[in-house]
């Protein structure tokens, strides 16, 4: 495994703080002979659908020398993760979790917009100071 993203316990103290259960940490993602981790996953009651939505989440600070370079990664890994899961947990749905400043300088910009849009990358933004989530994207 993998050491901990640098903002990893930020982002989940702000799924608890927005009524999530942490249901393991890290994720183990098993297929077939291989066996990854994801940082985090979730669970929150669903009234109307009387069960749970499931999320697994992948933690990034984007901490490097290029904010390019560490996207490219890290959606690498979220498209990995996301066709194992697609086949042995396909209820659960897949999210890049971020600093709110990299939200806003990095995901702000048109470029990287395009490929969200394209990849339906799924992500969420949360404040580390605060330790709460500021921005959704489905």
């Amino acid at each position: 495994m993998a050491r901990l993203d640098l903002i990893h316990n930020s982002v989940k103290t702000a799924l608890i703080k927005d009524g999530w259960i942490i249901t393991a940490d890290p994720f183990r993602i098993e297929y077939e002979e291989v066996k990854l981790y994801a940082d985090l996953a979730a669970e929150r009651p669903f009234a109307a659908k009387r069960g749970n939505i499931q999320i697994v989440v992948e933690v990034k600070s984007f901490a490097g020398k290029s904010n390019i370079h560490e996207f490219e990664q890290a959606l690498g890994q979220y498209n990995l993760y996301r066709g194992f899961l697609s086949v042995i947990e396909p209820e659960r749905k897949l999210f890049l979790a971020v600093s709110e400043e990299i939200f806003n300088e990095f995901f702000g910009l048109t470029a990287i917009k395009l490929i969200v849009k394209q990849q339906n990358l799924l992500l969420f933004a949360v404040n580390i100071e605060e330790e709460t989530i500021v921005k959704w994207i489905e």
